[in-house]
């Protein structure tokens, strides 16, 4: 197989976003899912693998991946309106602090990287610093280029999240190698259906309902103990 310049510089750029050394800090997020451990919900290798193919499929695909599907076409439209708008929704929909400082903080982060790659649009880039960005609408601005599908986009967003929540899990469970990888297998058999399912999603149906995780993330909050920052 051969590829043109463009399609391979698109490649990569896709892999450096699904990568966990991308310095964004999101290893040091667990999304609730310490604070689960200390409930006693997530115990084991099997219960973490269920728990995380339950959030991709009930939060991933039905709030981010849609919003961010929506913002990759607003960016490419450079619809400053409706980036507004949804930069808005996801910060309200936030219901947690720490939900909400890691959206703010991972979007910094992957915003001043993106940057420092000079592959965009600076006009583009300047108008996302100042809306506040939060992590699904500059991965969206990063994903945004003409030649990256909408399909590619949103998997190696969920690829990335899978990464980083499949790590940990194998700490706060705690968890060995093989059962980190035989978690991260299966939610990669989940994704493709969690990204047909955001596509197919549309404004109107966008939804972020999970009671039983913002609880968690509140009783993260104070938890005596703990190794992630949510």
């Amino acid at each position: 197989m051969t590829y043109s310049s463009e399609s391979e510089s698109a490649y990569l750029l896709l892999l450096q976003l699904a990568s966990p050394a991308l310095p964004v800090g999101g290893f040091s997020y667990s999304e609730g899912l310490e604070s689960a451990v200390e409930q006693g919900w997530v115990k084991d290798e099997s219960t973490a693998k269920l728990w995380l193919i339950d959030q991709l499929h009930l939060i991933q695909a039905r709030s981010e991946m849609p919003l961010m599907h929506e913002a990759i076409l607003a960016w490419r439209e450079f619809d400053q309106d409706r980036l507004n708008a949804l930069t808005a929704w996801s910060v309200q929909t936030r219901e947690t602090f720490e939900v909400k400082l890691q959206t703010q903080q991972m979007g910094r982060s992957l915003l001043i990287w993106l940057k420092n790659q000079c592959v965009l649009d600076h006009e583009k880039i300047e108008f996302c610093h100042d809306l506040s960005p939060t992590w699904p609408i500059v991965f969206a601005l990063c994903v945004s280029r003409e030649d990256i599908s909408l399909k590619d986009g949103l998997t190696t967003f969920a690829f990335s999240w899978a990464e980083n929540m499949v790590q940990a899990a194998m700490k706060s469970v705690p968890l060995g190698q093989k059962s980190g990888q035989s978690i991260l297998k299966a939610l990669t058999q989940e994704i493709p259906s969690a990204v047909q399912q955001a596509l197919a999603t549309p404004g109107h149906s966008r939804q972020s309902f999970a009671p039983n995780l913002a609880i968690l993330s509140s009783l993260h909050e104070t938890q005596y103990s703990r190794l992630f920052r949510s």
